[in-house]
């Protein structure tokens, strides 16, 4: 028997369940024709969730109700799940972000979205406070992403896919490019998984929102009992405060224009034939045939008129004795790299070392060399590998 779920067909958190089933291969029926505010109002849906809230999914044991709920049941429908992570460690990290997602994210993003599109009292001061609290949650995650493709581990988990289902809602509506710009690691994290197979096949096409929406008044301005009398003399005031206006706009006009920003030296070279997006993206999603389709795709891609390749060594190697201590100097490295994301790509492997030098890529040996820092082969030149970070 299919599970059936009963929510309309562009709600966020009927996603989250439909996602899972693609990765678990169970069935999950969206129902047909469901209309909010009408259907979740009938006796026999309050019977399956008493507040009437969507979505609810309807199993042979019984209704389920809240979409996390939904989506760890029909996770756990599939044995030995890797959305639910490996180890006792790794599923508790993922609940830890399942519950970041929707108390840190999903929260703030409903605050400032919800009261501008009419469906709640508008109040300036409580935006300010959910912008402030969303962008700190923001500033975090992009944090965690800037070392990590996905929330935990190396793969798609829960986590993941009810952190991209809650964030769709804010980029498709409300988190425009200029708000999102400050946080370039969520910005690649979401867009990557969005375009996976299986979300987009339930996603469908998301294009980021070019504005916030306008406030929408829940109050139209009554008009006065009053008799007509009071309306000659409204003009005087009326001229009056156009008046006032007007100094205004002097002002406005005194004012210093803001001075542009200077452009990243970078920025100003010729465009190269590879796009590093294109690249970072195949590193990411390229789960099986590594060596056949990232490594190749590497290669073909590799344009040495923009991009050179360069191997380099620590230089004090002497004073890496205790591993999760040079471990930690690779992290703290790669998060002050930041302002270089949109310009380079790299592999720090923790092994011996050699002086550094430019990569000839005509010598298929340097070559090998760089193929397998990417796939991260072990052991690499004869010494195991104890840890590959890398930067994209």
């Amino acid at each position: 028997m299919a599970l059936v779920l009963h929510a309309g067909n562009t709600n966020k958190n009927a996603f989250k369940a439909l996602i899972t089933a693609e990765y678990t291969g169970v069935n999950v029926e969206l129902v047909k024709n469901f209309e909010m505010g009408v259907t979740n109002k009938t006796h026999e849906f309050l019977k399956m969730n008493p507040i009437g809230k969507v979505p609810v999914l309807e199993t042979p044991d019984g209704p389920i109700f809240e979409s996390n709920a939904i989506a760890r049941y029909v996770a756990r429908l599939k044995a030995d799940n890797p959305l639910l992570g490996s180890s006792l460690i790794d599923s508790a990290h993922i609940e830890q972000w399942i519950d970041f997602s929707s108390l840190e994210i999903d929260t703030n993003i409903l605050c400032w979205f919800i009261p501008r599109v009419g469906f709640a009292v508008y109040l300036p001061q409580v935006e300010e406070a959910a912008i402030a609290s969303l962008k700190r949650a923001l500033a975090a995650l992009n944090t965690h992403l800037a070392s990590n493709t996905y929330l935990v581990g190396h793969s798609v988990t829960l986590a993941d896919i009810i952190m991209t289902c809650n964030l769709t809602l804010g980029f498709s509506r409300i988190l425009t490019k200029s708000f999102t710009s400050e946080f370039p690691h969520v910005e690649r994290y979401f867009w990557t998984m969005v375009n996976i197979p299986n979300f987009r096949k339930i996603l469908g096409e998301i294009k980021q929102a070019e504005s916030v929406p306008p406030v929408q008044s829940a109050k139209k301005p009554t008009q006065s009992k009053e008799p007509a009398k009071p309306k000659a003399q409204a003009e005087p005031k009326k001229e009056a405060a156009k008046e006032t206006a007007k100094p205004k706009v002097e002002d406005a006009g005194e004012e210093e224009a803001p001075k542009p920003k200077p452009k990243n030296p970078l920025d100003l070279l010729p465009p190269s034939k590879m796009i590093l997006d294109e690249w970072k993206r195949l590193y990411s999603n390229t789960k099986t045939n590594f060596r056949e389709v990232a490594i190749k795709g590497f290669w073909d891609m590799y344009d040495p008129e923009g991009y050179s390749l360069w191997f380099c060594d620590y230089k004090y190697n002497d004073e890496n004795t205790v591993s999760f201590v040079t471990l930690n100097k690779v992290g703290g490295f790669l998060q002050r790299m930041d302002l270089g994301r949109k310009y380079a790509f790299g592999k720090m492997l923790v092994i011996g070392s050699e002086p550094p030098f430019k990569v000839d890529i005509n010598d298929e040996a340097q070559k090998e060399r760089v193929s397998q820092m990417i796939e991260d082969h072990e052991p690499f030149e004869g010494e195991a590998l104890l840890d590959a970070k890398c930067f994209k």
